[in-house]
């Protein structure tokens, strides 16, 4: 089967003027044109490819890789706006379509933004949409609290940001628990704090329980070593300047320099901490 939007492994069938035409399991045929046949390639030998369709909707194979694949999540930058949409750049030659009744708001050439590709029931093309929280599930929330998952972040208010959770699920990122610099489009490592009876999911940056701990003091013992051994904080500094510093609130940071101390790995004065040798 000649799956579309997807990387396919299929066989060198046959030359033409145009190119190679590959062939599946089931026989099934697409056109490799030349410009992407790899130097030397014979027939019968095996290629992975992704198939899309061109400009007269004709399915294509390509061994350029795309930045997004069906059903999945990118940030794209839009290259040109029309009245009926807007065209971004997924990495292929023919740029991706958002449908004007697919975007989340207006957009303009050089943004950037979370883009969802999804195949077109009625056209059978390939395309994308911004309504990232449309496409995302609203029941059956497979995680638990504590669980590491990958957070994608794709619209921001003054709450926090909105991302996508394991490329399936609506989770937030409140903006009064991040201490370090995050941006629409990040690939992040987050852990389930809480499923809320919404079923979206509230999500922290920082682990729990002691393996939060152990992952502090180990960055903090880090960024001790990168600076000869001193770090100009301790448990008086302002909580701005230690989140700037070493991306973690003061209560984080205070716990951490305690349980470095109580092993006498730092020593504490008034003017800071220093590694002891």
């Amino acid at each position: 089967m000649l799956n579309l939007g997807q990387q396919n492994t299929l066989s060198a069938l046959r030359q033409t003027d145009n190119g190679i035409y590959l062939i599946d399991e089931e026989e099934n045929e697409v056109l490799l044109p030349n410009k992407y046949i790899p130097e030397g390639m014979k027939m019968g030998d095996e290629i992975d490819v992704f198939l899309y369709t061109d400009s007269e909707d004709r399915l294509i194979a390509t061994d350029l890789i795309p930045k997004v694949y069906l059903y999945g999540y990118a940030l794209l930058e839009v290259k040109d706006v029309a009245s009926f949409g807007a065209f971004f750049d997924w990495g292929l030659e023919k740029d991706l379509l958002v449908p004007l009744n697919q975007q989340a708001r207006a957009v303009k050439v050089g943004e950037k933004h979370v883009v969802y590709l999804y195949l077109d029931d009625q056209t059978n093309r390939l395309a994308g949409s911004t309504k990232i929280g449309r496409t995302l599930l609203k029941l059956g929330i497979d995680l638990k609290v504590g669980e590491e998952v990958k957070a994608l972040p794709y619209d921001e208010s003054e709450l926090g940001f909105s991302v996508v959770v394991n490329d399936k699920y609506q989770g937030m990122l409140y903006k009064n628990e991040i201490f370090e610099s995050i941006d629409i489009g990040d690939e992040l490592k987050a852990f389930v704090k809480k499923i809320r009876s919404d079923n979206k999911v509230d999500l922290s940056l920082n682990r729990f329980g002691y393996r939060a701990v152990d992952d502090n003091l180990e960055k903090l013992i880090d960024v001790l070593k990168a600076n000869n051994g001193v770090l100009n904080l301790n448990d008086k500094s302002d909580p701005e300047l230690i989140k700037n510093k070493l991306g973690m609130s003061k209560k984080v940071f205070k716990k951490a320099i305690g349980a470095l101390y109580k092993q006498k790995k730092i020593e504490i004065s008034d003017t800071g901490i220093k590694l002891k040798n």
